[in-house]
């Protein structure tokens, strides 16, 4: 393990000069020269994953430190040389785009191609406003329909309420009667029964 070890490390330092190499010469080839010792040290990495499993467990903390270490410069490395390749293809692409705006020739068919940009374009700008007018007059129109459902709805409500109360009114009227009733059923079997005692009395008394 601890000879993988030091060839990775080794690896990073070379891939570490290579990049003072692109500085001065921002060629391709040194760019996949350390796109190759990239991928190496990724492998290396992987294979010192499965020699971190096989040491002692008390040094296995340690040995997994290093390796983690290793990989976090890797990663590093290739952040940086991704943003190196970036910054490359802006530059060309950015040539190429002065070479050609200087090759460009303008004439009356330029002219009359940008004439025609502009026409097209104020078209659709004013279609595009229209659209937005529409949208605004359908917007309008559907909140004066909500209004106008939000005023029903109050109507609806208010004839809830006056009903409830009338319900309610009906209803103490109902409960009122029904409680007469039944104070009328008490007073007509009492009659009944003290009449009916008043007449056994008198039979037994004056019989």
């Amino acid at each position: 393990m601890e000879q993988l070890y030091h060839q990775t490390t080794q690896l990073i330092q070379e891939t570490t000069d290579l990049f003072h190499k692109l500085d001065n010469d921002h060629s391709e080839l040194i760019e996949n020269a350390i796109q190759s010792k990239i991928n190496a040290i990724n492998t290396n990495c992987e294979r010192l994953d499965v020699f971190v499993f096989k040491t002692p467990i008390n040094q296995r903390p340690m040995a997994k430190m290093r390796v983690d270490q290793l990989k976090y410069d890797n990663k590093h490395i290739q952040a940086s040389l991704i943003n190196i390749q970036n910054k490359r293809r802006r530059r060309e692409q950015e040539l190429a785009d002065r070479e050609q705006l200087l090759s460009r020739r303008f004439g009356n068919d330029h002219t009359a191609i940008n004439v025609d940009f502009l026409a097209q374009e104020q078209a659709s700008l004013q279609s595009s406003h229209n659209n937005v007018n529409e949208m605004l007059h359908t917007g309008s129109n559907i909140l004066q329909t909500l209004r106008g459902n939000r005023e029903t709805l109050k109507g609806a409500h208010r004839r809830l309420i006056d009903l409830a109360n009338t319900l309610g009114l009906s209803n103490a009227t109902i409960s009122l009667i029904e409680r007469r009733v039944a104070q009328d059923k008490y007073v007509l079997f009492g009659g009944m029964l003290v009449t009916l005692t008043v007449i056994v009395l008198v039979i037994v008394f004056l019989v």
